[in-house]
């Protein structure tokens, strides 16, 4: 087994074939990707809501790589297993116009930037939402983006996720977990990118905690998965942690895209009436914290979709009802 590292000047703006290898490794090597945020350094700590303003929209979710690896054959998987990850002490937040799941609710731009702390309780440590009322975030730090190539020709945005892995921001396959991804060209070709500190399961608003982020992953052949046509992922084993308690909101609806609308737009009301929350904060709080879920599926005509948000997270409540 090798070691290597990747700089963030290996980066690219699209998924594609034609790109030639930043590196070549073997099958089981270790590689180091340093990784810019989602913004490609255009936010920092020190910038205000004015910054999204001056935001070039070309230059987001950039993704660090191709890595080339030995062996790679249309057909196998790509094991990639997650060893480590290091983050800055911040991170941001941001409504930006026209993008999130209530983007025709929430129309004017906002942004959080977040001090990212240690916990002495905990190992993956917090990032206060709101130290007054005792609200706080447990920081689980992942890739939002991890992906091998297509082999359709062209130049695919690095914007939504595919069969073959990309922008699949799911805050599972973090520290401990592994990826099966599909291979599709000779090599693999592997890149990764988007560093979250924290995000709930659907990152409603269109972000996470972002964040620049070194990510160490093993990447290794395997021969015995055909059955791999879209990212596969196997999480870590949980250590010493009890059960989480939530609060749950739902919607029921006959389309599901509206059914999730309602329960994101209910868990807001909830935390402005409950814990006084301003709506802007409070859909940044679901886009870190909340997970959805899919309830119901079978009783048709509807279907009910909830959004949770650990107990744990909330803190106090102001009228003493939570």
């Amino acid at each position: 087994m090798s070691i290597h590292s990747l700089k963030r000047e290996c980066a690219n703006l699209a998924w594609d074939n034609s790109i030639p290898p930043a590196l070549h490794v073997k099958s089981g090597d270790e590689i180091t990707f340093d990784c810019l945020d989602a913004s490609n350094g255009q936010l920092t700590a020190e910038s205000t809501v004015k910054s999204l303003g001056t935001l070039d929209f070309a230059l987001l979710d950039q993704v660090n790589g191709p890595v080339y690896v030995d062996g790679a054959q249309p057909g196998d998987t790509l094991q990639v297993d997650v060893l480590r990850i290091e983050n800055p002490e911040w991170g941001w937040t941001a409504l930006i116009p026209g993008f999130g799941l209530l983007a025709d609710e929430f129309t004017a731009p906002a942004l959080k930037i977040w001090k990212l702390e240690s916990d002495s309780d905990s190992e993956e440590g917090f990032a206060w939402f709101d130290k007054e009322k005792g609200m706080k975030v447990p920081l689980r730090p992942f890739a939002g983006e991890m992906g091998v190539v297509q082999k359709k020709k062209g130049a695919f945005s690095t914007i939504p996720p595919y069969h073959t892995g990309g922008n699949i921001d799911t805050k599972h396959v973090t520290v401990g977990s592994t990826l099966f991804l599909p291979i599709e060209v000779e090599g693999a070709l592997f890149s990764i990118g988007d560093g979250h500190a924290a995000q709930g399961d659907g990152e409603v608003c269109g972000t996470a905690i972002e964040t620049p982020m070194k990510v160490t992953v093993r990447l290794s052949v395997r021969k015995d998965k055909p059955y791999t046509k879209t990212p596969h992922f196997s999480t870590p084993v949980v250590k010493h942690k009890s059960e989480e308690e939530y609060y749950c909101t739902t919607g029921v609806d006959s389309d599901m895209r509206e059914a999730t609308r309602s329960a994101v737009r209910n868990m807001i009301e909830f935390l402005v009436a409950e814990y006084g929350l301003d709506r802007v904060g409070a859909y940044m709080l679901c886009s870190v914290a909340g997970d959805l879920r899919m309830h119901e599926v079978v009783d048709m005509p509807n279907y009910v979709i909830g959004m949770m948000i650990p107990k744990s997270v909330l803190g106090p409540s102001v009228s003493n009802k939570a």
